[in-house]
Parts: C-alpha cells; structure tokens; sequence
C-alpha cells in the first residue's frame, strides 16, 4: 500500500461535529510532543497537513484527514481517514483539561463506528508509561486493534533498537500487540505501519 493524496477535512469535540464518513478509521494516539503529527506528515508524504506545534499539550481538537492510497500489487485503491487525537500526559496542562481530553477521546472510541484501528506512539528512549498501558489496556477491553509504533529510534545506537524495543514491549505488556521502530529523521519503519494498515483495511 502506497498512500497518494491527503487532505485536512476537519477538526472537532464533540461527535455531532465529526465528519461524516463511510471510510474506514484510524487514529494515532500518544502523549503530547511524541511525534504524532509528524508521523502523519511522514506517511502521507505531505508536509505540513497536520500542524506540529513548538508547544506540546496546545493541540485540544481532533483533528480529522481524508487518505486516498493505491496497492499496485494488488490493483486497488480506496480510502481512508487518520484521526489525529490530542496529545496527553503533559505536565504544564491543569487537570481540569487533562480530565476533558480524556472524556473527549473516551466519547470518540465509544461513538465512531468507523474506527478501525489505533496506532500508540510511544517515544523508544524512556521505560514503558503508565498513560501509555493504561491507554492500551482501555484498548483491549474496548477490542479495538492497535499497534504500537516506537518513534525516535535514530536517538539510540542501532545495535540497541531490538533489545530495547523488545523491553519497552514488555513493559507496556503488549504480549502478541505489533510494536514498529520508526525514525522521522531517517524516514524508517513507514512500510511496516503501511502494511499494518492495508491488513487492518481488508481484515
């Protein structure tokens, strides 16, 4: 799968305000200043379609992107949406706002039906997060497919990626959950989201 036109459609709150869309859905998720919209930009191969902002925490919106892509193997082409949500976890953020993000994304994973998988960013360099696992075990008991994609991996030796991926799976218990180095710097890991996707679309 090969992803070959991206647009902004729209940003919201509350689900009366989501786009209408009968495409299948998948969000990225993390906590604030992990990477989440730079991933986006990296897949899509558009720069700037979603905003990275200098000050993590300021993103408060879900912000919605239509995805066209094409699988020349299999000759198919379709549609798809990325839903990206409000980083969490940040500590400048009171917890008042802290608390309706959380009811936010909780409304989100309750009421759109087209969601289809969640991919959690969670940066390579630090131990497994307690926001991290308890995301993903509200993940498993929803039975929504996830993955979990290790962003920063050009910030560690190469010859310390495997073992330390392997400790940050096991930290975050993600027993047979996928887990994905990527690097924005280098541009890595973009083909194993690409095929996680294209299994996710078709299963």
């Amino acid at each position: 799968m090969r992803i070959v036109d991206s647009f902004y459609v729209k940003s919201a709150i509350e689900p009366k305000d989501y786009p209408a869309s009968a495409y299948p859905e998948f969000a990225f998720a993390g906590r604030s200043n992990v990477g989440k919209s730079t991933l986006i930009n990296l897949l899509t191969n558009h720069k700037g379609l979603a905003k990275i902002s200098s000050h993590p925490g300021k993103t408060r919106t879900l912000n919605f992107f239509l995805i066209r892509w094409k699988d020349d193997e299999l000759e198919k082409q379709g549609f798809m949406q990325f839903t990206d949500l409000p980083g969490y976890g940040f500590a400048e953020t009171s917890l008042a706002e802290q608390e309706s993000w959380r009811k936010m994304v909780n409304k989100y994973f309750e009421q759109r039906e087209q969601l289809r998988g969640i991919m959690v960013l969670a940066d390579i360099r630090h131990p497994a997060d307690k926001k991290d696992i308890l995301l993903l075990e509200i993940l498993r008991l929803r039975e929504i497919d996830h993955c979990v994609i290790a962003t920063k991996s050009d910030k560690i030796p190469k010859n310390k990626i495997a073992a330390t991926v392997k400790e940050l799976a096991k930290g975050l218990g993600l027993g047979d959950t996928p887990i994905y180095p990527v690097s924005a710097l280098n541009n890595v890991g973009m083909e194993q989201i690409t095929s996680w996707l294209a299994r996710s679309i078709t299963a």
